[in-house]
């Protein structure tokens, strides 16, 4: 199913690294910045969290919610989140069910892998609705983040 702007953005539930469920159903009425990736420690996908790490007051200061999913196992993602010293919460899909809701899982990637999460970037409204998508076919290249931020700055919170 294709994701596009303006529509609910699919449900999920998801244990993080510290082994606790999180739902985006528990996030409603705040912004969100979902990004997948496909590997833990792999050179992209550290280079792009650790950006986003490095830029965490700017995303503080725009009130966002950042989630990182990765088909993972949690376990994985608690040594990556740990040794990269990611401020933000990173989510297990190891049953690609939320990657897949999401239209950003890879049929078939490198080494003859199939199911890798694909690198992708989705802005979510207070109100649960997709404000911007990017979902990249190419895992060496990065989501916009100038235009995330920008997406982020423009989408308003109650109260």
């Amino acid at each position: 199913m294709e994701i596009t702007v303006g529509q609910p953005a699919p449900a999920f539930s998801l244990y993080n690294s510290n082994k606790e469920i999180v739902s985006l159903a528990d996030h409603r009425g705040k912004k969100i910045l979902l990004l997948f990736f496909p590997f833990a420690f792999s050179s992209g996908c550290t280079a792009e969290l650790c950006a986003v790490r490095d830029s965490m007051a700017q995303y503080e200061s725009l009130d966002a919610q950042i989630f990182g999913i990765s088909v993972d196992s949690l376990y994985c993602l608690a040594r990556f989140k740990e040794d990269k010293q990611l401020e933000f919460p990173l989510l297990s899909d190891f049953n690609k069910e939320v990657s897949a809701s999401y239209n950003a899982l890879h049929e078939s990637f490198s080494y003859a892998m199939r199911g890798v999460s694909k690198r992708s970037a989705f802005v979510i409204d207070p109100g649960g609705v997709i404000a911007y998508a990017e979902i990249l076919d190419n895992p060496s290249l990065q989501p916009d983040f100038d235009r995330i931020k920008a997406i982020l700055k423009s989408v308003s919170t109650p109260g």
